[in-house]
């Protein structure tokens, strides 16, 4: 190459650099702001909370429930459920996003080969005769390649990634979900089935109590009246009974549904055990590692670095971009030597493009890609202010439900005294019938509420594994993807 033609192009690539002044994007920049997890103050909410380094979930936690009939229903779920192979799907397109755009940075190189047979029409030979052949054989190679001078493509690479890493992510976000519902559902399931226990022996005791209205009846100790009453009494504990079976038959189905099965699986499950809270404590290092346990944070994280790649890349698109394209072959008609020297060829055309003046669209790109970028960084805010909230609020009522239950224990337990001294009474002959009625709705309602209080414990005790990250590791994902980068303030 001569000096001339090396000047030539120097200069041009610095007519091309003072072109692309043209372009600009100053005065667009992002406003979101990370929140410092050191900020959000939990101290006192927290307050009298053991704290222990080893309280964070396993990632096998709902075997401490103690039954080991739901460590193979979650095990089933997260093999079955259509939830799960959404999650995989979605993380799969990610996944070939980001590989999509790495090809994107790689030359080009293309081959092709043809053969045609020809004949002209007489309006089309020079000759006017209309009687001419030809047959053209070509054979080429093309080549490409985008040198991405400031890093676009790369940039563009790295966003991709940080969206696939975020999808993986999201599918152990998808897998904690439902390994926690499904532990809820089967909780749900075990207190329908203490309700409909409750109900059944509700009506057993109204059952009870006819019986002795009919024998004070006869007796003319009751009116027909007070009959009446109890009869009605005994209707209302079957039509009682009937909505507790009807509780407990859509229970196994919603059990049943987050396994991926159909209805009739849930007629298959035996009655769970009564599940066993777990302790009530918190790591000692809440909230800092909080950060890297929870996917949800860890998925929001690397949204807001690949938000943050995408500008990049965007900002690239106002400055010079030099291609390079180049192509070489032969074509020869037949009978023609097909690679002689007559019948070769090639190109090679270096391109410099320059965005001189677009009507402001690649500053609409921009700004929104800083829209994306402020997006992420308040849905990364949002969600780290709801863990911490998730945690500290299940962890205030885990520390006053124990206390609930042992109130409702001794409140049950004296109403079903009264109501074993009224019924005595009752039979003998001697006692009032509202206080048989009325001790018997009271026992009732104290048992309620007991299976109730025991039941929100075990929600609670699994909400706080989930608030806690169930054992997730962001070390642990499959492609072992290095944690994203620390947030700016």
């Amino acid at each position: 190459m001569s000096s001339k033609t090396l000047r030539s192009g120097l200069s041009l690539v610095l007519v091309s650099m003072i072109l692309a002044g043209c372009a600009s994007y100053s005065g667009l920049t992002t406003e979101g702001k990370s929140v410092d997890a050191k900020t959000l103050k939990a101290g006192q909410s927290l307050s009298g909370v053991t704290l222990s380094p080893a309280a964070w979930p396993k990632s096998d936690w709902w075997k401490s429930l103690g039954d080991p009939q739901l460590d193979g229903l979650i095990r089933e779920a997260l093999h079955d459920s259509p939830d799960m192979q959404i999650a995989e799907a979605r993380a799969h397109q990610a996944s070939a996003a980001a590989y999509a755009a790495d090809a994107a940075r790689m030359p080009t190189l293309d081959a092709s080969a043809g053969i045609s047979r020809s004949r002209l029409a007489k309006d089309q030979d020079p000759r006017g005769q209309g009687d001419a052949y030809a047959t053209v054989r070509n054979i080429s190679a093309s080549f490409n390649y985008n040198f991405d001078l400031w890093g676009g493509q790369r940039d563009a690479w790295e966003a991709a990634l940080g969206q696939a890493r975020a999808a993986e992510v999201d599918q152990q976000a998808a897998q904690l979900t439902l390994s926690a519902d499904v532990a809820r559902a089967y909780s749900d399931l075990g207190q329908a089935h203490i309700v409909y226990d409750l109900a059944n022996e509700d009506l057993k005791r109204t059952k009870q109590m006819l019986d002795l209205s009919q024998r004070r009846l006869s007796s003319g100790i009751d009116s027909q009246y007070q009959f009446q009453q109890t009869e009605s009494l005994e209707a209302s504990s079957e039509a009682s009974l009937i909505d507790a079976e009807k509780r407990l038959n859509s229970a196994k189905i919603a059990l049943a549904v987050l396994l991926g099965k159909g209805p009739d699986r849930g007629n298959e499950i035996a009655r769970p055990n009564i599940l066993q809270p777990g302790a009530v404590a918190l790591p000692s290092v809440l909230p800092a590692e909080l950060l890297g346990r929870r996917p949800d944070l860890v998925a929001a994280r690397w949204r807001v670095e690949a938000a943050s790649k995408d500008i990049a890349a965007s900002k690239t698109q106002f400055y010079p971009n030099l291609n390079l394209t180049a192509a070489a072959g032969a074509e020869s008609l037949l009978g023609d030597a097909m690679f002689g020297s007559a019948s070769r060829f090639f190109n090679i055309a270096p391109t410099i493009s320059v965005p001189i003046f677009d009507g402001g669209r690649l500053r609409a790109n921009l700004d929104a890609r800083d829209a994306d970028y402020d997006l992420a960084v308040a849905q990364y805010n949002k969600s780290l202010v709801k863990a911490l909230g998730d945690v500290s609020d299940t962890i205030n009522q885990l520390r006053d439900i124990g206390r609930q239950i042992g109130a409702q224990q001794h409140a049950s337990e004296i109403a079903q005294d009264s109501y074993n001294t009224v019924v005595q009474r009752y039979g003998s002959g001697i006692g009032n019938y509202l206080d048989v009625l009325s001790i018997e709705q009271q026992l009732l309602q104290a048992q309620r509420q007991l299976a109730d209080l025991n039941a929100e414990q075990i929600d609670l005790s699994i909400q706080l594994m989930q608030a806690l990250g169930g054992g997730f590791q962001a070390e642990t994902i499959a492609s072992a993807n290095p944690a994203p980068a620390k947030l700016n303030n």
